[in-house]
């Protein structure tokens, strides 16, 4: 089933959740404090994180920003507060849904699976691989939102995602810039800096340079292309 994080302070409740979610298959990892969640996701993927919003040492609303720094893995909140503007202020920070405690297990479960069919994780391996767009060494999974560079799973920021998933779709293809801003950062206009900023980390991420490209090439006045290296199969 699912490679499930339980971010949870209060024992009884942890214990309860991890019983529950193991007896329905899933995998389960535990901890409780943001901090502790931050390095779980940095060093372990998971399919789904259940985050608590009253941590001891940081408010989950920060944990969730934080979060979405370092994965887009689909989190669901788990609250005791029940403040609407506060939830949809949540859900436009990045979470995927949430539940108002007390729940139960199988209604945590039925939203588990929920979010995990609309991040693609449910569908079968024929149909996920259909979805992969391969340049070169890259594979990038838009539905389950990872890429890989020959094999290693690749951390990017959601909007670096989005940038490489955009130019993989239409490799070989110089796209202008107006038209990643768009695209990819939903904007009529905006600073070309912006999209020199997210291709720089890209690089770097790629172990490329602006000056020695492997897979991003920048036409100067023109626009901007993924293509994979001479050589290599795309």
């Amino acid at each position: 089933m699912a490679r499930v994080l339980v971010v949870e302070d209060d024992p009884f409740v942890r214990s309860a959740l991890i019983r529950h979610l193991s007896e329905a298959s899933h995998t389960v990892r535990s901890v409780g404090t943001a901090l502790e969640a931050l390095r779980e996701v940095a060093q372990i993927g998971f399919d789904v994180v259940v985050l608590d919003l009253g941590l001891p040492d940081l408010d989950g609303a920060e944990a969730l920003k934080m979060l979405r720094g370092l994965t887009q893995t689909p989190v669901i909140i788990a609250t005791a507060r029940d403040d609407e503007a506060e939830i949809v202020r949540l859900l436009h920070d990045g979470a995927d849904d949430y539940l108002v405690k007390p729940f139960s297990v199988e209604h945590l479960s039925a939203r588990i699976a929920a979010v995990l069919r609309r991040a693609g994780a449910g569908a079968g391996p024929a149909s996920a691989e259909a979805h992969v767009l391969r340049v070169g060494g890259l594979a990038i999974d838009p539905l389950r939102r990872v890429a890989e560079l020959d094999g290693t799973r690749l951390d990017l920021a959601r909007r670096e995602f989005d940038l490489l998933a955009f130019l993989a779709a239409r490799p070989g293809v110089v796209v202008a810039r107006r038209e990643l801003l768009a695209e990819v950062w939903r904007q009529s206009y905006g600073d070309d800096q912006t999209i020199d900023v997210h291709l720089s980390w890209l690089r770097r991420k790629l172990g490329e340079t602006a000056a020695s490209p492997r897979y991003l090439h920048t036409l100067r006045g023109v626009g901007v292309k993924l293509e994979a290296p001479t050589g290599d199969a795309s």
